[in-house]
């Protein structure tokens, strides 16, 4: 009679095999330059909008494009919020449902970690936000979810600058927080941020998006069949009253994960991920940061004044304090009632690490503080401040603890290498000589 296995201590932060590690290498490549790019035209938003051509870079974001009839003529920096945001959440959709059906969220074990952190990274933020905000009146606690957002392309790039001698679970644990702080984002924006609903137009989205889903369920990759059903669900979704973000994610969960038979090669969700980052990273998020982070700080009333609003302050505080103790305490609660253990040569310091990373958020949190306030107001772009200012804060405070990881990784690289042998076998794997005792 077989034994049973044996009960196994889940691991927090365990190794992933091979092609997992391999796939996430290749997303974070794609995403560092993404973050580079989201940073390169954040400044150049910021320096324009701060610029004696002030009035330029807002005439330009307020020029109007689209047919009036079908309810789509928006601004540009309406297009980029609205259109060019639902291809970021696509792909979020499509790494999401991955993670779920192939990847490491399938796995309750494994899934439990990323799941409690992000939910925990998203709590007390807005717990934070609530405290500062709960007096302000004039709507201020309209903006409480706008610090509970990761941003996954600033946060890798920050990674891409340290170096790649930190563990690759780590860089794993983060895309798949970042991933659920997507879903949860996508919740809170259709669920508390949409002031008005026409049931009639969005019943009327699903009849495209069922045939979108009918075609890739058939593994049909034509674009010109499946790109004109996308839009259209687009429009009617936005013509609804909820934000045509998410449609994005809609229409991703419709895209099956598995191929039909079993055999090498991508599947059709990670063969539109592959196809759609590049378009996603490299020019929608970049062009939604140009122009929703260039925020004039004179027409903020002067950088002492947002500084002094609650608004603001509880945006930086959520970001900076929130979101680290949040996915810190969350992790921790985890190994403490589960008697989990972080995997062997990792420690907190790598987890205090990963959770300020998660403290810059930037794109989603730019988005619900326009949502929440208003695109162009004195709040917004208080909240605009506070989410840069908490950003890069979060982003220093993360480089400084990440680095030192970085150097103790790089040491212990090196003394397995001057243990090791002239074949490249290390020491610990020799038989050790057997002690005598003298006589």
């Amino acid at each position: 009679m077989s034994r049973p296995p044996a009960n196994r201590t889940p691991l927090l932060l365990s190794r992933r095999s091979w092609p997992e590690v391999r796939r996430i290498g290749d997303i974070l490549r794609t995403e560092t330059v993404g973050g580079v790019l989201l940073l390169v035209a954040a400044v150049l938003a910021l320096a324009w909008a701060n610029s004696p051509w002030s009035d330029a870079y807002r005439s330009l974001a307020d020029v109007t494009v689209g047919p009036e009839a079908l309810h789509l003529d928006l601004s540009l920096a309406q297009w980029a919020a609205d259109g060019l945001l639902a291809i970021f959440f696509f792909v979020a959709g499509l790494e999401l449902k991955r993670e779920f059906v192939a990847g490491d969220l399938r796995e309750p074990r494994r899934a439990m970690l990323p799941v409690a952190a992000a939910l925990g990274g998203m709590a007390l933020p807005a717990l934070i936000y609530v405290a500062f905000n709960v007096g302000a009146g004039d709507g201020a606690l309209t903006g409480w979810a706008i610090p509970t957002a990761t941003d996954i392309a600033f946060a890798l790039a920050v990674l891409g600058v340290i170096n790649t001698s930190l563990p690759s679970a780590m860089r794993t644990f983060l895309l798949t927080l970042a991933v659920v702080d997507d879903l949860l984002a996508i919740v809170i924006i259709a669920v508390f941020y949409t002031s008005t609903l026409h049931f009639g137009l969005l019943l009327l989205a699903l009849a495209p998006m069922a045939l979108f889903g009918l075609l890739v369920q058939r593994r049909v990759r034509s674009w010109w069949l499946l790109l004109p059903l996308a839009v259209t669900t687009w429009a009617l979704v936005h013509a609804s009253g909820v934000h045509a973000t998410v449609a994005g994610v809609a229409l991703a969960f419709t895209v099956p994960v598995l191929r039909r038979k079993p055999g090498p090669g991508p599947g059709l969700a990670e063969h539109f991920e592959h196809r759609i980052r590049p378009l996603s990273a490299g020019v929608a998020v970049p062009v939604f940061a140009f122009f929703a982070a260039g925020v004039s700080v004179a027409g903020a009333g002067g950088l002492g004044a947002t500084l002094t609003d609650s608004v603001a302050l509880g945006v930086m505080v959520g970001l900076v304090v929130g979101k680290s103790a949040g996915v810190l305490g969350a992790s921790w609660l985890v190994q403490r009632f589960t008697r989990a253990r972080l995997a062997e040569g990792l420690t907190w310091w790598d987890m205090v690490g990963l959770a300020l990373l998660a403290g810059v958020g930037f794109t989603v949190s730019l988005l619900i503080g326009e949502l929440a306030f208003g695109a162009g107001t004195e709040r917004d772009d208080h909240s605009k401040i506070g989410v840069l200012l908490g950003s890069l804060l979060s982003a220093v405070l993360a480089t400084v603890v990440l680095r030192a990881r970085n150097r103790h990784y790089q040491g212990v690289c090196a003394l397995e290498e001057r243990d090791s042998d002239a074949d490249g076998v290390p020491d610990v794997y020799e038989e050790q000589p057997t002690k005598t005792t003298p006589s």
